[in-house]
């Protein structure tokens, strides 16, 4: 934790004069860690002249803000409208029920954190998940029970 301070006070440190400095820092922190976690929320407050729950409303109106470590593998299911059109409440069920969680959970072995998105702007190739950083389209269930094989298989 005190690798983790370090890093979330030197976050600070480098957005503190900003103006508008709260989403930039916020965004940082999580790019860094992962997460936001609950104890950086006094720092925080006090850098920025705000009330820790000024921080605290911030970080949990925002669904892209975590505050609990991730897994290893992040992915997102889309849920924005030209998904919904070509079947991501499907596929959004067969995921839930191939992971054994619901979003905003993460797997047991620590593998993968599943998390709703409004938009990988893949809208042509409907319904469409993200693995971590890489976008797939026109997925069908069995594509991503090949996804979440292969995310299990590397860091493992």
């Amino acid at each position: 934790m005190h690798d983790q301070l370090a890093r979330i006070e030197s976050h600070i440190e480098s957005h503190r004069h900003m103006a508008g400095a709260l989403l930039p820092l916020l965004h940082a922190i999580q790019d860094d860690l992962g997460y936001i976690p609950e104890e950086c929320y006094p720092l925080i407050s006090k850098a920025l002249n705000l009330s820790v729950a000024e921080v605290h409303g911030v970080v949990a109106f925002y669904h892209h803000f975590r505050t609990h470590p991730p897994g290893r593998h992040i992915l997102q299911v889309c849920r924005a409208e030209s998904c919904q059109a070509m079947g991501c409440h499907t596929l959004e069920s067969h995921v839930k029920s191939a992971l054994g969680i619901d979003y905003h959970e993460t797997t047991s072995d620590g593998a993968i954190t599943l998390e709703p998105v409004y938009c990988l702007g893949n809208c042509a190739c409907s319904p469409a998940v993200m693995l971590d950083d890489q976008i797939f389209g026109r997925v069908s269930a069995q594509q991503v029970e090949s996804l979440i094989v292969s995310a299990r298989e590397v860091n493992s």
